[in-house]
């Protein structure tokens, strides 16, 4: 497979992620097809052109994140809390996580460090200096 085979990949991988939580959001019939069809290409970009489409992973775990999020339950919450943790962008991870309202799946941030400016202005003079030393 070629590099923009793979970049391909990543497109309708993201676009399944959006369309996933797209339906989260609205529980909507057509965004529920959408995700669907989504998956089906990604599917079908895993088989030989000449193959019929086999590959069914996307498809199968669509519908059954689809059912999860339309009626929770426990088995459907431990199938989410996997699909989260497979997420690897933070924002969509989030994002996803406050549609479903399973805030608790998400994983704490570390602070981050500030930041040592002090080498970027070592040997300028203050501003005041400058004023004073130019009358």
């Amino acid at each position: 497979m070629s590099v923009q085979g793979f970049e391909g990949d990543g497109r309708r991988l993201r676009a399944w992620h959006l369309a996933l939580l797209r339906y989260a959001v609205t529980l909507d019939h057509a965004d529920h097809i959408n995700v669907m069809a989504i998956a089906k290409e990604i599917d079908r970009g895993r088989c030989k052109p000449s193959e019929p489409a086999s590959f069914t992973f996307f498809r199968k775990i669509s519908t059954d994140l689809c059912v999860a999020i339309a009626r929770p339950d426990e088995s459907a919450d431990a199938l989410l809390q996997h699909y989260l943790a497979q997420i690897e962008d933070d924002r969509l991870k989030r994002a996803f996580a406050g549609a479903i309202e399973m805030d608790q799946a998400l994983t704490v941030r570390k602070p981050r460090q500030p930041r040592d400016d002090s080498a970027l202005w070592r040997g300028l003079t203050a501003r005041s200096s400058v004023r004073s030393g130019a009358r």
